[in-house]
């Protein structure tokens, strides 16, 4: 992969704000020629910095459920056991997000259900024997103060 130039990094930061953006558009933003900024993002596709495009969602707007952030914590920590629920984490569509953290839990987790009903199952099913989740601790998300909306660019933020 090569290291992400000034220009580089402004594309990125358009790219998150506004993945629709047209080719000639986001050139003219960060100053090149729309074949030159073509030639920089499929570079930043191909070197996975770029990892796809979507669109953001209000959840709200989707119907009823309940989004929660949750700690797991593993009985041991053999690799199979982090293999095994990291199968378990990626696999479940109601796992919006998961990653490996350090402290007193193991994962943290967020994840989005139709009810506390499917939560309380779900968690019974993540935790059923031979599991190797000892313990989940979990938070419903009241209301959302400041979604995400992309990474800060490492030289600040970019200029509108």
């Amino acid at each position: 992969m090569n290291p992400l130039d000034r220009i580089d990094r402004r594309i990125v930061a358009i790219l998150e704000r506004d993945g629709r953006i047209t080719n000639a558009a986001l050139a003219g933003r960060v100053a090149l020629s729309p074949s030159a900024c073509l030639a920089r993002v499929r570079r930043l596709e191909s070197d996975s910095v770029i990892l796809g495009y979507g669109a953001r969602v209000d959840p709200a707007r989707l119907g009823p459920g309940l989004t929660l952030f949750a700690e797991l914590t593993l009985a041991r920590h053999e690799p199979a056991d982090f293999r095994q629920v990291e199968a378990l984490l990626r696999d479940d569509p109601r796992v919006l997000e998961a990653a490996e953290i350090s402290g007193r839990s193991d994962y943290l987790v967020r994840v989005r259900v139709a009810s506390m009903e499917e939560w309380r199952s779900l968690t019974a099913s993540w935790t059923a024997a031979p599991s190797p989740i000892a313990r989940i601790t979990s938070q419903v998300v009241m209301h959302q103060t400041k979604p995400f909306a992309g990474h800060p660019p490492p030289d600040g933020p970019e200029p509108r």
